[in-house]
């Protein structure tokens, strides 16, 4: 009797963990911009502490979900495009920037053989493993606001630049002026 009342009480948590883990995925889709869909057959488990550094590192986030429950997470979202890309030993990688998550996978997959790109999606747009690697060669968000803000600092330079210009220029007519006044006086 006391071993049915405990697997009951072991169903009823692991329902209310895939519960848990499926709104959490949800959320996850509702405030990211990329997800990135992977194979990680044979990694071990320092591959993906080590992928999860790297991740972390570039401002994302992995994570290796069963299948069932991600395309639970996936229904009635702009991702659900990427639902016949859950087959096998998948995990996901997602960012707000899709930069970034797409150059840390991409690097990652350089180093190791068994961590696979399978494909992925900005927004409603699926990509196939051609479109992550070419979005992980475009500069990072960070990267493009450096560039901007340097563009918008250079006209301000330039024109700081040209108004002390003349400003210097008079300067120095009035100070040519005054020198040679002191000389016709002497």
């Amino acid at each position: 009797m006391m071993i049915m009342c405990h697997r009951k009480l072991e169903t009823d948590v692991d329902r209310i963990e895939k519960r848990e883990f499926v709104a959490e995925l949800s959320e996850v889709f509702a405030e990211t911009s990329m997800v990135v869909v992977t194979r990680n057959a044979g990694m071990t488990v320092a591959d993906v502490t080590s992928l999860r550094r790297k991740m972390r590192a570039a401002g994302a986030s992995f994570k290796v979900a069963k299948n069932r429950l991600a395309l639970l997470a996936l229904e009635g979202t702009r991702f659900d495009g990427i639902a016949p890309l859950m087959k096998g030993p998948t995990a996901l990688a997602w960012s707000k920037d899709p930069v970034a998550v797409a150059k840390a996978a991409i690097d990652f997959a350089k180093t190791n053989d068994k961590f696979v790109l399978v494909g992925g999606a900005l927004g409603s747009q699926l990509l196939d493993v051609a479109g992550v690697k070419a979005l992980s060669e475009l500069p990072s968000l960070d990267e493009l606001r450096a560039k901007i803000l340097g563009l918008l600092n250079a006209p301000a330079t330039k024109v700081a630049g040209v108004l002390q210009a003349p400003a210097g220029q008079l300067a120095r007519v009035f100070a040519a002026y005054a020198d040679s006044q002191k000389s016709e006086a002497a």
